[in-house]
């Protein structure tokens, strides 16, 4: 896996143009603040500018305290801090105001301090002379005019704590961004590692070469991922960090025992950030800005608020695959032409694409940890076939109400995963109810590599499908209370079908014929008697659904006993009222009863039984939907 990001790390650096310097000794870091000075080293401004990427310096921190050349926070540039930020609140409620401002004096004064000592490793440079100046020669001028209160009162709160780039009146680059400053971190750092390599030379795991030294050095972070809390720098793949160096093995320490070399330490990280945060910026439903990602699902920043899971993928070659916008948001036109074109594929066809792989790795934040929930590699005749497979298996009929019509209805991914999750009395989806990342994380590997679903996802979807009975306080009647929706009855459907080991009942896209089993004509028995109490005595608060759905579909045997009493009680009412509607909805019970004995039904209902049940249910249903507008006449 590392592997492969690492090479998609080094083609993403292939792709760039001979203007960019790549180098492992660089790095690209955010600018949202800009020093400006005057050759003599007088102060001139400070202020914010929009968020940009710049290259500089590569430096990576842990817990301690490291100086980045030319360019980093306002800690280390200017030795002031943010005393409305969260780290001096935490600091000051722990101990006092007072004790807060002493540690964050001491903490930033020593950081300025080592600031300033990287610049003088580049004192002999002309381009960095007026900073000399800035904080020795000129400091009245210079450093001393940027106090502790002229930086909270004209820095904006949101901006204190990004990179501060230093920038000389009248020239047109900032500092750190002279290509005769590149090159002396480059040789610098090039230098470093050729000394550690004539010290140890160890294999790379990785690229297998001993071009680049394999030592104790901390990777570099992770940014993006969800889960909890994300610290500052951002999250660690790999990591040995610990007290008392706990990860020792044949005398190797830290990250010596990753055995990754400095070069695919680099280049796994810079693909894998790649990955989580390439997309376009766009504005939302609620005119907020918003990103959509291109190698990210879900495919939006809004939605991955919602969750603490998120899947990368991408092919070998770096091809655009839509793949995820397609999972998404299909559409039953592109669908079809999609099955169509994977079934008729001619082998010929297909061999040109084997040796092009599709991959795809599923991801979560754990404090300072990523957690790697799954990895799927697979060639990509393999993956369209699986996506193909996917469709069908999902492929459900809905009633439009536009058309007066059933069409097939493929769900989205992020609405089938969605339709597991609890919800709220007021309607709204309960944020604690983690069950939206887990299945969803289960759903992607289903689609993506055609396996079955886990059971545990049924479960969970019978559980949101249940309707729950009349509540004490009518008043509080949940009014969102959805059933058996288009979403769950594809999520059910695809459950069972691909549990079916063969030679049982398969589930189609739309009502079925025949020989059906018990589980399944009771659902529809269910949906029929429900039909005959509206037609008999209009909109209830609590129906028949409502009371009686879980009843009937765990425990048939005793349910049903009851409900063919009421029914008897709504057929009277209704052939006295409507006696052509109650001769035809009469004979449409009698034939779904033919064909269950009703005076042998189960005493309950196993686990894929009550599937099938709701099943029946959702069929028969879009049914009596489509001859709504007979009935209607009659009445």
């Amino acid at each position: 896996m590392i592997k492969e990001f690492s090479e998609f790390g080094k083609s993403l650096r292939s792709q760039k143009t001979e203007n960019n310097w790549v180098n492992d000794a660089l790095q690209e870091v955010d600018i949202s603040l800009v020093l400006t000075i005057k050759h003599d080293g007088s102060f001139v401004s400070l202020r914010s500018i929009e968020k940009k990427k710049t290259i500089a310096e590569a430096v990576q921190r842990t817990s301690g305290k490291g100086a980045r050349l030319l360019i980093d926070n306002c800690g280390y540039v200017l030795g002031v801090y943010d005393y409305d930020g969260n780290d001096f609140k935490k600091k000051a409620k722990k101990m006092g105001e007072q004790k807060a401002h002493d540690i964050l004096k001491k903490d930033t004064s020593e950081k300025l301090e080592l600031f300033k000592d990287r610049l003088n490793e580049f004192v002999d440079l002309d381009e960095i002379k007026p900073l000399f100046k800035f904080y020795d020669s000129n400091k009245q001028s210079g450093i001393d005019t940027v106090t502790q209160d002229y930086f909270m009162k004209n820095i904006l709160k949101k901006d204190r704590g990004g990179n501060i780039a230093l920038l000389v009146s009248n020239t047109d680059k900032y500092v750190h961004e002279h290509d005769v400053v590149y090159q002396r971190i480059v040789d610098v750092y090039t230098l470093k590692q050729k000394d550690f390599i004539s010290k140890i030379k160890r294999k790379c795991s990785i690229c297998g070469g001993w071009q680049y030294p394999v030592g104790d050095f901390t990777h570099f972070p992770i940014k993006g991922i969800p889960g909890s809390k994300e610290p500052a720098g951002g999250r660690k793949l790999v990591s040995y960090n610990g007290d008392n160096n706990p990860f020792e093995s044949y005398g190797m320490v830290g990250n010596e025992n990753s055995m990754i070399c400095t070069n695919c330490s680099k280049t796994y990280v810079e693909g894998l950030n790649w990955l989580l945060s390439e997309g376009t910026i766009f504005k939302n439903k609620k005119n907020k800005d918003d990103i959509r990602y291109t190698n990210r699902w879900p495919l939006t920043r809004s939605a991955s608020f919602r969750m603490d899971t998120v899947m990368v993928f991408w092919t070998r070659e770096n091809k655009k695959l839509d793949v995820a916008d397609f999972l998404e948001r299909p559409k039953s036109e592109e669908v079809a032409k999609f099955i169509d074109s994977v079934t008729s594929a001619k082998e010929s066809d297909s061999r040109y694409l084997e040796h092009d792989r599709f991959y795809s790795c599923t991801l979560s934040g754990s404090a300072a940890r990523v957690v790697v929930r799954d990895w799927i590699e697979t060639s990509l005749v393999d993956f369209k076939e699986s996506i193909a497979k996917w469709f069908q298996d999902i492929a459900i009929v809905e009633y439009d109400n536009d058309l007066k019509n059933t069409q097939i209805n493929y769900a989205g991914l992020y609405d089938l995963a969605r339709c597991c999750q609890r919800k709220n009395t007021d309607g709204t989806y309960d944020k604690e109810d983690k069950s939206l990342s887990r299945v969803a994380a289960n759903l992607w590997n289903a689609a993506l590599k055609n396996v079955k679903p886990p059971l545990w996802i049924l479960t969970k979807v019978l559980q949101r499908a249940r309707i729950n009975g009349k509540p004490q306080n009518e008043s509080k009647v949940q009014k969102h209370i959805d059933g058996v929706t288009a979403e769950r009855a594809a999520l059910i459907k695809l459950i069972l079908n691909r549990q079916n080991e063969g030679g049982n009942f398969v589930i189609t896209e739309k009502i079925v014929e025949g020989n059906r089993p018990a589980a399944y004509v009771c659902g529809q028995i269910f949906a029929k008697l429900e039909s005959i109490q509206y037609f008999a005595l209009g909109e209830k608060n609590a129906g028949i659904r409502e009371k009686f759905f879980t009843f009937a579909m765990t425990s048939p045997s005793s349910a049903f006993g009851r409900l063919f009493n009421l029914n008897s009680k709504h057929f009277t009412k209704l052939k006295n009222d409507k006696p052509g509607l109650a001769v035809n909805m009469d004979c449409e019970l009698q034939l779904l009863c033919k064909d269950v004995d009703i005076n042998c039904f189960p005493a309950t209902f196993s686990l894929i039984e009550q599937g099938q049940f709701a099943i029946g249910y959702y069929h028969q249903r879009q049914l009596q939907f489509n001859c709504s507008k007979e009935n209607k006449k009659e009445r």
